[in-house]
């Protein structure tokens, strides 16, 4: 692009601006480099967390990270129909659902993971080691 092209104008001060740019760039690559997996981000992020938490229960995973109760039951839905995850009954609150990887699961994990660091080194080469401790600060700041 030319720079009349690139000139964005008064909308390149705007901070949500670019934090959309940025995510619609980070997602675009960790699409791509998860193309072969057929899972999505939030699908990860539920397996990662019941690897770290065996038996968490589902309700649980939802507030963590920050998704209704209906999409954390789709995607639980999703995981359990590929044979990725089971639930059991809590021994602890027979209310409550608990969720454990299976092998299958868990071997598929192992792979996101090895996505993730393709993904990870993709975003963090942008940044020197102290800008990307930084950066996951700064962000904290808004999520949080």
């Amino acid at each position: 692009m030319t720079g009349d092209e690139a000139d964005l104008g008064a909308i390149d001060d705007i901070i949500g601006f670019h934090i959309r740019l940025a995510h619609g760039a980070t997602y675009r690559h960790f699409t791509e480099t998860f193309s072969e997996l057929g899972l999505t981000q939030k699908m990860v992020s539920v397996l990662w967390l019941i690897d770290d938490h065996p038996h968490i229960a589902q309700a649980d995973i939802g507030r963590r990270l920050q998704m209704d109760r209906a999409t954390t039951m789709a995607i639980i839905n999703r995981l359990e129909a590929r044979s990725l995850l089971v639930r059991g009954a809590s021994t602890l609150d027979r209310r409550r659902q608990t969720l454990t990887l299976t092998a299958t699961g868990h071997e598929a994990l192992i792979e996101a993971r090895r996505c993730i660091d393709e993904h990870e080194q993709w975003v963090r080469s942008r940044f020197t080691k102290r800008e990307a401790t930084l950066l996951i600060e700064l962000l904290r700041r808004i999520h949080e």
